[in-house]
């Protein structure tokens, strides 16, 4: 087994996680870093690592196969296209581009050199996500026809470069790209029509929040909804199904599955008391009516993302996410921006 020799470009919060976190050793061999900020070529040399004194330098240096671009958005193209053709292989963060036609144009090199070019939508892993994943494959509180998936906090946007439009900042280009893949990865269908809301409460240049609606052709609806401004929180996931529901608190997988008995001699519900009036049609279901089900951990069924960057380039395998599902994430948020211009 020979490791992948890869040099970093962009220090930061989350070129270094890369480092100290995601990549395998045995796989990645992380011979170096670039980055133009002192304090981050400080934070590699602490790290006991190279710190390269320019882009050039990565990209002549013959013993470095691949690299990572964790930099601010509006640089990954340039520092893409660079890659591939000095012949490396090119791991991007999301979002890959500031635009769909910069990816398009990132995508045409690494047509034409042949190089491996994957962008790390690492949210497909994350355990809540797999949980709803296995509830729309398996079908036990039915099919769902509703999603709501939301991220929300109270610190508002990261002052750095993420409250800056110049450099892809706001919410719809960070979280909002991760959401959007695990949807779209999840309903494979076209969607069918949108709606969209972005918060400017904040009072900066860019999105401190969104709202997100889509109806897909096969009839299901998601609601994606990011906010930085949320001193109390909604649930991660909310999912309705034919036979059931589910509700996840947050990434710890708190919450419950509640799936319908659908027995056929339930007593129908009595009228309650409801604030200053009766309902019959807003009463808790009887006991008999449902069961609550525990919500356990869902292991992935696909390899860790640098496993299958390994198994790409040693082993010809195919990627886990593919270019043209990052594509249409872009496109789609291309699109939700043109809407709320509108």
């Amino acid at each position: 087994m020979t490791a992948i020799n890869i040099v970093i470009i962009g220090y930061g919060g989350m070129g270094s996680y890369h480092q100290k976190e995601l990549m395998p050793h045995e796989l990645v061999n992380v011979i170096g870093v670039y980055d133009i900020a002192q304090k981050a070529q400080d934070k590699a040399r602490e790290a006991g690592l190279t710190v390269y004194d320019s882009l050039e330098q990565v990209l002549k240096d013959a013993s470095v196969e691949a690299v990572l671009i964790a930099t601010p958005n509006d640089v990954h193209k340039a520092l893409s296209i660079a890659a591939l053709r000095a012949g490396k292989q090119v791991i991007c963060e999301k979002p890959v581009a500031m635009n769909v036609g910069e990816l398009d144009d990132i995508l045409a090199v690494a047509a034409e050199t042949g190089n491996t070019f994957m962008v790390h939508q690492n949210r497909r892993w994350d355990p809540d996500f797999l949980v709803i994943r296995e509830l729309y494959q398996n079908g036990q509180i039915g099919d769902l026809f509703q999603i709501e998936s939301r991220v929300q906090g109270a610190n508002g946007i990261p002052g750095d470069w993420r409250e800056q439009a110049e450099h892809g900042g706001g919410m719809l280009l960070d979280w909002g790209v991760h959401l959007i893949d695990q949807i779209l990865w999840l309903i494979d269908n076209p969607v069918k029509s949108m709606a969209a809301d972005f918060s400017y409460v904040l009072g900066q240049e860019v999105d401190d929040g969104f709202i997100l609606y889509l109806t897909f052709e096969n009839g299901i609806r998601s609601l994606i909804e990011v906010g930085t401004t949320n001193y109390s929180q909604l649930p991660r996931w909310y999912v309705k199904g034919l036979n059931g529901a589910a509700k996840i608190d947050n990434w710890d997988l708190s919450g419950e599955i509640v799936v319908a008995t659908n027995q056929a001699d339930l007593v129908a519900p009595a009228p309650i008391k409801a604030g200053v009036g009766l309902t019959k049609t807003m009463a808790p279901p009887s006991e008999e009516a449902t069961k609550k089900v525990a919500i356990t951990e869902v292991l992935p069924e696909f390899p860790s993302f640098y496993q299958n960057f390994y198994d790409v380039l040693r082993n010809g395998a195919a990627p886990i996410v593919k270019n043209d599902e990052v594509r249409k994430v872009l496109s789609l948020i291309d699109s939700v921006f043109d809407l709320v211009k509108s």
